[in-house]
């Protein structure tokens, strides 16, 4: 039991520049009361005592602002940062190295008893603060789903999801795991932008580039003697189009 505690204290140091001590850590931060009760309650809910398990649950939420079902199946070194507001359901899944922020939502789109409703978190995995992750979908290793973001799909491992709903936006060239190289604290990364962004922005080099081609044909024939009207303001200006997208 102490040596689980002492490997979250160690994760949180490793995850959180502002805990200066892991006395602060054990006294002062409600993710790491969450995970010591969970325990806890996955015991009591395992050895059948499902009332209890409830109950500790219960009083964990009371006290922590985090709400994690007994049944839910949580790894080691777990880290939910801030915590208040996330929410794990019973068939959820939290493997090794997972960081949680505010706001989270593991939650289940069946109403089906005894199967797998709610999504499980592959190791070194980060969702952001205020995600939703709903149905019995997998976040790969290393995977990230950004702030705010309706996860309805797979992620592969390694890549990054956001927008609503997600979309899957590039691949990580490594796991994520601890405070290495491939950790980014809220599950941000370099060129972030929405894939449909990029599509309307291609989009709209395609089409001004085709209109400074239209315009020097047009050109050319005036200057052959072909005289062809331009239709009113039909200069193509891509600038107002890309404000837009920015």
């Amino acid at each position: 039991m102490f040596s689980r505690l002492k490997e979250d204290i160690d994760a949180i140091m490793q995850r959180d520049p502002s805990a200066r001590s892991r006395w602060e850590v054990l006294t002062c931060y409600p993710g790491l009361h969450a995970v010591m009760m969970h325990r806890y309650a996955h015991a009591c809910w395992k050895a059948g005592m499902r009332w209890l398990a409830r109950w500790l649950s219960h009083l964990g939420r009371a006290l922590t602002g985090i709400e994690i079902h007994p049944g839910a199946t949580l790894g080691r070194r777990v880290f939910i940062d801030h915590g208040m507001g996330v929410v794990i359901g019973e068939t959820a899944v939290v493997e090794d190295d997972v960081t949680i922020y505010q706001g989270v939502t593991l939650g289940g789109t069946s109403l089906a008893r005894g199967v797998r409703r709610h999504p499980t978190l592959a190791k070194g995995s980060v969702i952001s603060a205020g995600a939703k992750v709903l149905g019995d979908i997998r976040v790969g290793e290393g995977g990230r789903v950004g702030s705010n973001a309706v996860l309805l799909k797979d992620v592969p491992d390694g890549a990054t999801a956001v927008g609503i709903p997600a979309r899957i936006l590039q691949k990580q060239a490594a796991p994520a795991s601890g405070r290495d190289e491939g950790f980014s604290a809220y599950g941000i990364t370099p060129n972030a932008d929405d894939p449909v962004s990029f599509a309307l922005t291609s989009l709209i080099e395609c089409a001004s580039s085709q209109q400074e081609k239209i315009n020097a044909i047009l050109l050319a024939l005036d200057r052959l003697g072909a005289h062809l009207d331009q239709t009113p303001n039909g200069k193509f200006d891509a600038s107002e189009l890309e404000k837009l997208l920015k």
